[in-house]
């Protein structure tokens, strides 16, 4: 008798650590959501969620339901210093992507950091979820390194600037 009671007591013991690491993490999940949610204006900021057995699926099913990145934000995944070999040559390490969760397509233009008027590269429309390498610069620059701010422009349904985001970049000219 006293092998069922150690059984079954190793069981429940296992139920309860289980439960314990779901509501943990749902915690963990809810806690890095609050603070790195901004929230939507029309809705009231979500504060002090508790979560506990009883609403651990419905917290975890709102949070999934949220999109990736919100309306109007931009996650940017590029490198931050393009090498060139000469100032007419194609990037040795340019990269730029619109990552899929995004929730706008982007285009972006490259600007001297010391002149902002100089246009130096004019990139295509670039759709959610696609990529962009083998950037050659529109305008050749001689050798050297250049401080230079990367401007996106996310854009709507008809192409129109939504918002702008401003990211410093190097570039290297080797020749």
């Amino acid at each position: 008798m006293s092998d069922n009671t150690n059984s079954k007591g190793g069981n429940g013991l296992k139920i309860a650590i289980a439960v314990g690491v779901v509501v943990i993490i749902a915690l963990l999940g809810v806690i890095i959501f609050l603070l790195v949610g901004k929230g939507n204006a029309d809705e009231p900021e979500k504060r002090n969620v508790v979560v506990s057995q009883d609403n651990v699926e419905e917290v975890v099913e709102e949070m999934a339901a949220e999109p990736a990145v919100q309306q109007g934000y931009y996650e940017a995944s590029m490198n931050t210093t393009w090498t060139f070999a000469t100032g007419s040559d194609v990037s040795e390490d340019a990269y730029v992507a619109n990552v899929e969760g995004n929730t706008n397509d982007v285009y972006f233009d490259v600007v001297l950091a010391e002149d902002e008027d100089q246009v130096i590269y004019k990139s295509p429309v670039i759709p959610r979820g696609s990529e962009l390498k083998e950037i050659a610069l529109d305008t050749p620059l001689d050798a050297g390194t250049y401080d230079c701010v990367c401007i996106y422009h996310l854009v709507d349904d008809e192409q129109k600037t939504v918002s702008t985001l401003r990211v410093g970049i190097t570039i290297i000219v080797n020749k």
